[in-house]
């Protein structure tokens, strides 16, 4: 096979080389058309998979930076292959199919494919993906003025306080009301509920994250989240129970990549004091702590503010949930001793707004009630929209 023909390199004096893998010749023509065209690549052309796995993937990595491989001649092999590639971490793989559906291509992105393409190909999309697979993270121009993304956790001081509630329809009004990116995490594992709550049916879950935290990137992401019809972005919880809890290092990979991607990430963690050392809990997270009026309730936000938010401030929000001033059984002055501050919201007691909305796919948040008031005045002050003149009303609960 002649070496490949050489094109005009990149500003920087690099070229680039990329291997075309497929038997189709018409469909190696059409990539190799747009590459041919693409300052500073060069390419070659392989018109099979190799014969045993281990012939050809160490020389692929050792001599292309991108590889592009067509999967319909055998997609099993071809699977073996491009997981083969991926595992050496410095290697860009496309693939591309024209029988593939949507769980192909997730299947290939979990096994580290950065891109994946759908026959007729798209020109433009392959000329795009090959500007990114030509600027090395290195090197790659940043966006300077793009902060990480606001992270909020929601988490329980007791199991059935009612948080994935409280979180899933906080989320789903800060998504509407700001029109900024919004992410919902369910991390109550491994019972998460958050898709059901909202009425969503999601078919991919954040399981692929947690599994493989080494290949997980924006990209993968962005195959694994499902969005509800209010723009909110959800990423559910797995729908079987995991064999093991995942490790915290997955966890802070997770939400630092949905923080680079998100304007604002949500999180539902339940009452899993077990993720406390992860960066969940980062000085720059706002943690609402959600609890009720009640004796096992009062006592464990009393143990959990002394013992892991002392130090917090602003970025700790205590929420009173189903709150009822005439079945107190402890005055205010005993919450603010137990609580050890007044408490930040006081969501109230709206039994009939909550069994309305438990029962159908309709989202608190939509329902007229205190409930969605307060909750949109939460989500209001998160987003920091609250004009000064009005905030003492929409701290009317708190």
């Amino acid at each position: 096979m002649p070496d490949p023909p050489k094109v005009p390199v990149g500003s920087d004096g690099t070229t680039l080389n990329v291997a075309i893998l497929g038997p189709d010749e018409h469909r190696r023509g059409i990539i190799r058309g747009v590459i041919a065209g693409h300052q500073g690549l060069r390419y070659r052309e392989f018109a099979s998979y190799p014969p045993r796995l281990e012939d050809l993937p160490k020389a692929l990595v050792q001599q292309y930076q991108i590889i592009i491989v067509d999967i319909d001649s055998n997609p099993d092999f071809a699977f073996k292959l491009v997981e083969t590639l991926c595992a050496n971490g410095r290697t860009y793989v496309m693939a591309y199919s024209a029988e593939a559906d949507a769980k192909t291509a997730v299947r290939f992105m979990r096994a580290g494919v950065r891109e994946f393409f759908t026959l007729p190909l798209d020109p433009a999309e392959l000329i795009s993906a090959l500007d990114r697979a030509s600027a090395p993270p290195e090197t790659a121009p940043a966006d300077s003025s793009k902060a990480p993304g606001k992270l909020m956790v929601f988490m329980g001081a007791k199991g059935g306080c009612g948080v994935t509630t409280l979180c899933s329809n906080f989320a789903f009004t800060l998504a509407q009301d700001s029109g900024s990116e919004t992410l919902l995490i369910d991390l109550g594992m491994p019972l998460g509920d958050v898709a059901i709550n909202l009425g969503l049916n999601t078919d991919y879950s954040l399981a692929p994250a947690l599994e493989n935290p080494q290949r997980f990137d924006t990209s993968m992401l962005a195959t694994l989240v499902a969005q509800h019809e209010s723009g909110l972005w959800v990423l559910a919880a797995p729908t079987e129970l995991p064999n093991k809890p995942p490790q915290l290092e997955a966890i802070d990979k997770l939400v630092a990549v949905a923080r680079e991607k998100y304007t604002y990430v949500v999180v539902d963690i339940g009452s899993r004091i077990d993720l406390m050392s992860s960066t969940l809990f980062q000085p720059s997270a706002v943690v609402y702590l959600v609890t009720q009026v009640g004796i096992t309730e009062m006592r464990n936000t009393n143990r959990m503010v002394l013992k892991y938010f002392t130090r917090r401030d602003d970025n700790l929000q205590i929420v009173v949930n189903r709150y009822k001033p005439s079945d107190l059984v402890f005055d205010e002055t005993q919450i603010t001793r137990a609580l050890t501050r007044p408490a930040d919201w006081k969501i109230p007691d709206d039994y009939a707004a909550a069994r309305r909305t438990r029962n159908t796919p309709t989202p608190l948040a939509l329902a007229d009630s205190a409930i969605s008031d307060v909750l949109r005045e939460m989500a209001q002050a998160a987003g920091g929209n609250i004009p000064e003149k009005k905030r003492s009303r929409f701290r009317i609960f708190g």
